[in-house]
C-alpha cells in the first residue's frame, strides 16, 4: 500500500469490474462506501485529497465527534470502510462514463431486466481506470468567495461562512459580514446571535428601510461606503476593512455567504442534469430521494447536491444513498439469477 503526500495510505485499483465506485473521498462518500462495504458489496473510494473543510481547525455539530479535525475525521472513516474490504484510492477522476455495453433505460427499472444492469467506465488522471455497476458521486463542492483583496488568505480561519460550523468560536468577537446578496441580511441576523459587535458592509447591495429598521433594532452597523481590502495584522490575523476613503473599521472576523459549485470535473460524460441555486448563489446536482439521479446508476449525496449540509447531514446522505445502490444491485442480482435459472429450463 502506497502512502499520498498528504501522509494517508492509498490502496491500488482493482481488475476486473466491481459493484459501486464513490467519487469523493468526504463524509457523504465515506459512508456511502461503508453502507455498501457492509452489505458485502466490492467498492472503491477515489479521493482527491482536497476536502472542503480542510482549512477548518475542527468539525462541529457531529454528536460523538464534536471537535474531531477534519483530517483525523476522514482517517477514521478510511480505516473503517477498509476494515469491511472497501477499497480507498488516492486520485483525480478524468472521466466517467456509461460504458458502451450499458443499455439502461430508467433510474427505476435499470435493475429490472437481464441486459439492464448498467455498466460505468471510470479513469483516473494518472491512466488507471476501472468498470463499475454503480456509482456515487460526492465529490462535494468549491467556495467562490466575494472579490475583496485580502480576503481569500484568511479563509476558514478568520473568514467564515457557516454561523452553525464555526459561530461558537468566533461568539463575543468583532464581526463583520461582507455582503454579497439578500442571503447576506439572513446571515447577519443569525450571526447577531452570537455577538453584541456586528458591522454589516452593505457593498452595493441594496437594503429596504425595514431591514435597515430591523438592524438598528439588534444593534447592528451598517457601512455602505465601498471597501478597498482586508488589513491583516503583525500576527497574521485580521485587523479590520479598509474603506475607499482610507478610514480603517476594526474587526477580528469576517463572515461571507459563499457561491457554492458543485465539483464536476471529469463527470460531463455522465450527463447528469444539474440546477442553479436562486440569485446566482450556486449550482449543484439535481437529484430526488436518496440521491437517484436521472442518470440511471447513478447517485449523487452530501454537498454535490445538498449545498448546505453539513458533515452529519452529508455522511447520512452518503449512508442512504449507499443503502439505495445496495437495493438496487440485489434486485439486479436477482432478476439476473432467475434469468439464468429459465435459460437452464429452456435448454433441458
Amino acid at each position: 500500500m502506497a502512502v499520498t503526500a498528504s501522509g494517508w495510505e492509498t490502496d491500488q485499483l482493482p481488475g476486473g469490474t466491481v459493484d459501486a465506485v464513490v467519487i469523493g473521498g468526504g463524509a457523504a462518500g465515506l459512508n456511502g462506501a461503508l453502507m455498501l462495504a457492509r452489505s458485502r458489496r466490492s467498492v472503491v473510494v477515489i479521493d482527491s485529497g482536497t476536502p472542503r473543510n480542510a482549512p477548518a481547525d475542527a468539525v462541529h455539530g457531529l454528536l460523538g465527534l464534536e471537535g474531531t479535525a477534519p483530517a483525523e475525521l476522514l482517517r477514521r472513516g478510511r480505516e473503517e470502510v477498509r476494515s469491511y474490504g472497501g477499497l480507498v484510492v488516492a486520485g483525480e477522476v478524468a472521466s466517467a462514463a456509461p460504458a458502451s455495453a450499458s443499455t439502461p433505460t430508467s433510474a427505476s427499472a435499470s435493475a429490472s431486466a437481464e441486459g439492464n444492469d448498467p455498466r460505468f467506465t471510470v479513469t483516473l488522471a494518472d491512466g488507471g481506470a476501472l468498470t463499475a455497476r454503480r456509482l456515487l458521486v460526492a465529490t462535494g463542492l468549491g467556495d467562490v468567495l466575494p472579490d475583496v483583496r485580502g480576503l481569500a488568505e484568511h479563509w476558514g480561519h478568520g473568514v467564515v461562512h457557516c454561523p452553525y460550523c464555526h459561530g461558537w468560536e468566533v461568539r463575543d468577537e468583532s464581526v463583520g459580514v461582507l455582503a454579497v446578496g439578500p442571503a447576506s441580511v439572513h446571515h447577519a441576523l443569525l450571526f447577531r446571535q452570537l455577538t453584541d459587535d456586528l458591522v454589516y458592509f452593505s457593498r452595493g447591495t441594496e437594503l429596504d428601510g425595514d431591514t435597515r429598521a430591523r438592524f438598528a433594532a439588534r444593534g447592528i452597523r451598517i457601512v455602505d461606503a465601498p471597501l478597498e481590502r482586508v488589513v491583516t495584522d503583525r500576527a497574521g490575523g485580521i485587523a479590520g476593512v479598509r474603506l475607499a476613503d482610507g478610514h480603517l473599521v476594526a474587526r477580528r472576523v469576517l463572515a461571507v455567504v459563499t457561491r457554492m459549485l458543485a465539483r464536476t470535473d471529469g463527470l460531463e460524460g455522465l450527463g447528469l442534469p444539474m440546477e442553479d441555486f436562486p440569485g446566482g448563489m450556486g449550482r449543484r446536482f439535481s437529484a430526488g430521494p436518496a440521491g437517484v439521479t436521472d442518470v440511471p446508476g447513478v447517485w449523487v449525496a452530501g454537498n454535490a447536491t445538498d449545498l448546505t449540509a453539513q458533515v452529519g447531514a452529508s455522511a447520512a446522505a452518503g449512508a442512504l444513498a449507499g443503502a439505495h445502490i445496495n437495493a438496487d444491485l440485489a434486485a439486479a442480482d436477482t432478476e439476473a439469477a432467475l434469468a439464468a435459472v429459465r435459460r437452464d429450463d429452456s435448454a433441458a
